[in-house]
C-alpha cells in the first residue's frame, strides 16, 4: 500500500491506497490533483531519503506528502 499524507491546521490525515488497483489508483490521482490546485505541495522521498517536489501524480511512490502553502506576514 502507498500512502498520501496531507497536513493541515488539524494535523494530519493519511489516505492510503494500492497502486495495482485501478479504482484506488484513480482516486489516489485525483487526490492529488485537487489538492495541488488548492495550492498544497506534493514531495515525495526519494531512495536516499530526501523529499523531492513533484508536480506529477507518481503511483509508485510509497509515500507522498503534502503541505499547505506557508503564508508570510
Amino acid at each position: 500500500m502507498a500512502t498520501q499524507i496531507v497536513m493541515d491546521h488539524n494535523g494530519d490525515n493519511r489516505y492510503e491506497f494500492a497502486p495495482h488497483d485501478p479504482t484506488s489508483l484513480a482516486n489516489a490521482d485525483e487526490r492529488f490533483k485537487e489538492l495541488v490546485a488548492s495550492g498544497f505541495t506534493a514531495a515525495v522521498r526519494t531512495s536516499s531519503g530526501k523529499p523531492v517536489v513533484t508536480h506529477k501524480f507518481d503511483p509508485a511512490a510509497e509515500e507522498t506528502l503534502f503541505f499547505p502553502r506557508l503564508v508570510g506576514g
